[in-house]
């Protein structure tokens, strides 16, 4: 199990990886500062916190609206040059965007009640 520092919104944060996602981690890290950051300057956040749930909600509802696309436009399902993703395949990203909408909403919760 490896360990990457994360910097968002000036804070820094040790996050637990498997090995071999140190860099994965740190670019999803550097896009979820991007986004929160955004989120801020637009002023809706009254707190840190709510900064959190908000940009949470954000990334949630963008998997949201991809995982509806992916299931309602299985023909157009993302691929560049027409190729086909396998019904395996996609259900394994619908799984995955799911799994990761889980994650974001337990997160936004625990920021929430702290």
């Amino acid at each position: 199990m490896a360990e990457v520092n994360l910097s968002i919104n000036g804070r820094n944060y040790g996050v637990a990886c498997d090995d071999g996602q140190e860099q994965r981690v740190i670019e999803l890290g550097r896009f979820v500062d991007e986004r929160l950051r955004e989120i801020g300057r637009a002023g809706a956040a009254g707190s840190e916190s709510h900064l959190f749930v908000l940009t949470a909600l954000v990334l949630a509802d963008e998997i949201f609206d991809l995982r509806d696309h992916l299931t309602n436009h299985p023909q157009t399902n993302g691929t560049s040059q027409g190729e086909r993703v396998s019904a395996q395949e996609e259900e394994l990203i619908v799984r995955a965007i799911d799994s990761l909408a889980t994650r974001i909403e337990r997160i936004a919760g625990r920021i929430e009640s702290a």
